[in-house]
């Protein structure tokens, strides 16, 4: 599952992605093959951590299972 990570809460992507111009056609976030392809990973200190995005747009989104 995907989640945009704020200062104080986390998001659906469908509340910040779907007015942004890099989302695909149902305004998420273009996820493909395990990537998100529309931001860059942010490196993780162990394991257990979720993999960290920096998307385009500067939202950081997470993969968390």
């Amino acid at each position: 599952m995907l989640v945009i990570i704020t200062d104080e809460q986390l998001l659906s992507p469908k509340q910040v992605c779907q007015t942004c111009l890099m989302a695909n056609r149902s305004g998420l976030p273009r996820w493909h093959q395990g990537k998100l392809n529309c931001g860059r990973a942010i490196n993780k200190s162990s394991e257990n951590q979720a993999e960290v995005y920096e998307c385009q747009m500067g939202f950081r989104v997470a993969h968390i299972n």
